[in-house]
């Protein structure tokens, strides 16, 4: 759907050329799921950036989440001189950014200088998921649902507090409540009327049930304009937030009330536009096609479970009656299971609960294409559907530690085959990183009982 808000090169060409835009941010996501990138004069962008790209370091996708350089990358290192890579726009997802004067945004494509694709980007990894639907006459479509915290402290004071004693936008649960979400509208329609303005199709906003805790949800696309539009929208919200004095969180875990979830729904398509995942002559209504694809997903759940959680932080979120799953399962619209069935007819598809709002999204969709295509190419037999309370039952456990998740991934012949062995390294050593930092630090948690009572 096209909306004012997606730009042509020669419409940005003309709003160049009267002043309206000077600025083109050219950016991409990184390993972290963050957006990142460089400014770039709106002139230079249309007489050259727009064919051949802008350079920039390849240690963007060998770094921690705190710009260390850190060893164990085969494509980034001291030993290769941290060499470049090359940012290719691709001009379809040009658009206007409202919420930063004079500005306009492209998602890249990371290439070397020889031009092959780095293939270790999230966004190559999961354009070569969309190819494998396409050999076969299928288009994923998706929508993703991110959930995040506000708080009434900005950042900048929040850095310099530790991120302690922060003061939540909400007193108390405002899970689809209206009053006490009516104090943050003013950031919240902000939010949702930039990213329509920068050609989204915002459907709406929610409370949730921590502190602060809210949800805007867009609608569902193909999966890679979905996936480029998250991203946009993550960065700009926190952007939006900073300029209101506020600042938002999405880590999957802030406390120990409800954690920030990124629920995401995913259905296929034919070539030809035809809903394959429903079959009217089915007493549940869902097509054998579908059946293996949700018993892929179980199949490769748990060894795939580093791409939809890659974080230390990530694993906390999973507690029973937490609304975060815990169980592998699958069940008809049973918020208690890791996959659940909702819709019926063209609008039947599958929603996977596991990711929280750190998930970095084009390695999660690539995880569910993944699965899925495992299921229908072995035609896994799908079980009988949860009925109940998946947090009581006997059913395998999502992993619950970014090690437990690593060492399954690590040892994964579908996500080999899938991504190939240096995506997989690259993401092994990214979570190798990750837990060696954590296992490093003091927390303040050792603090609290440790420092007088032991």
């Amino acid at each position: 759907m096209t909306t004012t808000g997606n730009l042509t090169l020669e419409r940005l060409s003309a709003l160049s050329a009267t002043g309206d835009i000077d600025t083109v941010v050219v950016a991409f996501t990184d390993m972290q799921g963050r957006l990142v990138g460089k400014r770039v004069s709106a002139r230079l962008f249309v007489e050259e950036v727009a064919e051949h790209g802008a350079e920039c370091c390849n240690y963007l996708l060998a770094v921690d989440v705190e710009m260390n350089t850190v060893g164990g990358y085969s494509m980034s290192s001291w030993e290769t001189g941290y060499g470049d890579m090359a940012m290719i726009p691709d001009l379809d997802t040009l658009r206007l950014a409202p919420w930063l004067p004079g500005t306009a945004i492209v998602t890249a494509d990371l290439h070397w200088l020889d031009e092959r694709p780095v293939e270790q980007s999230p966004r190559r990894i999961l354009e070569r998921q969309i190819e494998r639907l396409a050999e076969r006459g299928l288009v994923p479509y998706v929508g993703t649902e991110l959930e995040f915290i506000v708080f009434d402290d900005g950042y900048r004071d929040a850095w310099k507090r530790g991120y302690r004693d922060l003061t939540p936008a909400s007193d108390y649960n405002v899970d689809y409540a209206l009053h006490a979400s009516t104090r943050m509208e003013p950031l919240l329609r902000d939010i949702r009327v930039s990213m329509d303005g920068a050609g989204m199709y915002c459907e709406g906003v929610k409370g949730e049930c921590n502190l602060g805790q809210q949800e805007i949800a867009f609608r569902y696309t193909d999966a890679l304009a979905t996936c480029d539009n998250h991203s946009v929208y993550k960065n700009g919200a926190k952007e939006i937030a900073d300029a209101h004095g506020k600042s938002i969180t999405f880590m999957a875990k802030f406390n120990e009330r409800e954690g920030n979830s990124c629920h995401i729904h995913l259905s296929l398509r034919g070539s030809d536009g035809a809903f394959v995942f429903a079959d009217a002559n089915a007493a549940d209504g869902m097509s054998p096609m579908f059946r293996h694809f949700i018993a892929g997903q179980l199949a490769t759940l748990r060894e795939l479970t580093l791409f939809l959680a890659p974080n230390i932080n990530s694993y906390k979120r999973f507690a029973d009656g937490s609304f975060a799953p815990t169980a592998v399962a699958w069940g008809f619209d049973n918020r208690t299971c890791s996959v659940r069935v909702v819709g019926r007819g063209p609008s039947m598809r599958m929603e996977n609960r596991v990711p929280g709002g750190d998930v970095n999204q084009y390695l999660a969709v690539a995880a569910l294409i993944a699965g899925g295509l495992h299921g229908i190419d072995q035609e896994l037999e799908l079980g009988e559907p949860l009925a109940g309370n998946a947090y009581e039952s006997d059913a395998e456990r999502v992993p619950s530690t970014l090690r437990d998740a690593a060492t399954l991934f690590g040892a994964s012949t579908v996500a080999r085959e899938a991504f190939g062995d240096d995506v997989v390294e690259h993401y092994l050593n990214a979570a190798r990183v990750e837990q060696s930092a954590f296992d490093a630090a003091v927390t303040d948690w050792e603090r609290v009982r440790g420092f007088e009572r032991l």
